[in-house]
């Protein structure tokens, strides 16, 4: 019998013989990930599995992105449009009794966990996993789960151990669907319902859909959103945040905490990954292909479809605020980024304002190498215009940073200007002969 016969015929082992069937799919699992597909992969999951990797998840010791604080996440579900299901649904499928093996999850329309509820044995389960509220589930915060194929396909999905990406999950089983608008379609948020691999049985899924069609019918018996608004993390959103073109776009990128403000609202937290294009588009005006993009982000072995679902990410948390062949900002969109800022004040030679508003390098945390030239060539145009000022008070102040306490011709105007006996010297000095041993040691 041809192997994927064989894994096709041993599926419904996961139901009557679920260790033994995850044993077979660790295997599969160790199979593929080295680069030898096995049938008990289903092609769809290698897929998914070769966009995790692209997006950079570590099968092996990756933990899930962290959106918001477990409280802060609460607050944003106690707004949003599920909320208002949530009691029937916890009625009808959580176990919060003593004995009670499996979570109840739903999570907002970018895969974000706002709710989770469960025995306090299944919740200290999920907290090893970071199985949290505030924890991103979409397959580029955590790789590929039931969660994240539910939101890729749009359909329900049912993960069973080594099924999942990364290797810590491999004890879990998780079966998930969207739940849509009914007035719109699209979609809310996501039902999971996860636990170990012994508690999943024939009837998850059946459950899963069936909470769905009740959080559906009780979205409709609450009456069609506003005109003008859609689906969003807190309940609605504008309709300009998702289908129209926001007015204006400003990108928070020096530092290491990268944010984006729409048309003036609340400030959005941005992973690593999305500052990292957003940065990357902000700057060349010109644009770049699917394929540039994946080259400069991913290196080599770096996939257009990798970017395409980030682009579909950020379209969906900012706007259509970017056009694509190539990838470019929207010429109705006016993008402002910190960086941006800075540096027109640089060429309009106003050094102590570029300075003031020059806190910290660009994406500090980013490793990216194209990432590195930018922040770079941002610090030395700094450094270089504040040395090429000669006022003392500004060239000591920007050796004062982190920006440019290594920068040793800084020191040398310094000393030109206010004199080798100036205490303020000395200060200086002592400072890059720690900084020069600190990097011989």
């Amino acid at each position: 019998m041809p192997k994927s016969d064989a894994a096709a015929q041993a599926r419904h082992l996961r139901f009557t013989s679920p260790l033994e069937y995850a044993r077979a799919l660790r295997q599969a699992h160790e199979a593929t990930i080295s680069g030898r597909p096995d049938p008990y992969i289903a092609p769809s999951l290698v897929s998914a599995w070769q966009r995790s990797l692209a997006l950079g998840i570590d099968p092996d010791r990756h933990r899930p992105v962290h959106r918001h604080d477990v409280s802060e996440a609460r607050r944003l579900g106690a707004d949003h449009r599920l909320a208002a299901v949530m009691p029937a649904l916890s009625q009808l499928i959580a176990d919060e009794t003593t004995d009670g093996r499996h979570l109840l999850i739903v999570t907002d329309h970018l895969g974000e966990v706002l709710w989770r509820i469960g025995s306090r044995h299944a919740l200290r389960q999920a907290d090893s996993l970071e199985f949290v509220e505030g924890a991103d589930w979409s397959e580029s915060g955590v790789g590929t789960n039931a969660i994240s194929e539910a939101l890729v396909t749009g359909t329900p999905a049912q993960l069973f151990s080594a099924e999942h990406l990364v290797r810590t999950h491999h004890d879990w089983a998780c079966t998930a669907a969207p739940i849509r608008d009914p007035f719109t379609g699209d979609v809310l948020g996501v039902l999971d319902v996860s636990g170990p691999i012994e508690s999943v049985t024939p009837d998850s899924l059946r459950m899963v859909r069936c909470g769905v069609r009740l959080a559906e019918e009780l979205l409709k018996s609450t009456g069609a959103p506003a005109i003008g608004a859609v689906p969003g993390r807190r309940g609605l959103v504008p309709a300009a945040q998702a289908n129209r073109t926001p007015h204006t776009l400003t990108l928070r990128i020096l530092g290491d905490r990268p944010t984006a403000e729409v048309d003036g609202g609340a400030p959005r937290a941005l992973t690593l990954r999305r500052a990292e294009i957003l940065a990357m588009l902000a700057s060349r005006s010109s644009g770049w292909s699917a394929e540039e993009l994946a080259y400069e982000l991913y290196g080599e072995d770096g996939a257009a479809a990798s970017v395409r679902t980030e682009m579909h990410r950020i379209r969906g948390l900012l706007g259509n605020v970017v056009e694509p062949n190539p990838y470019r900002f929207t010429a109705e969109a006016k993008v402002e980024t910190d960086a941006s800022i800075v540096t027109a004040h640089l060429r309009a030679g106003r050094v102590a304002d570029a300075l003031a508003l020059y806190p910290a390098k660009l994406l500090t945390r980013s490793a990216n190498f194209a990432i590195e030239l930018m922040r770079d060539e941002l610090n030395e145009a700094v450094g270089a215009s504040v040395r090429a000022s000669g006022e003392a008070d500004l060239v000591l102040q920007w050796c004062s940073t982190d920006m440019g306490a290594a920068d040793s011709a800084a020191a040398a105007v310094v000393e030109q200007v206010i004199g080798a006996a100036d205490p303020r010297l000395q200060l200086l000095r002592a400072r890059t002969a720690r900084l020069d041993r600190e990097l011989r040691a």
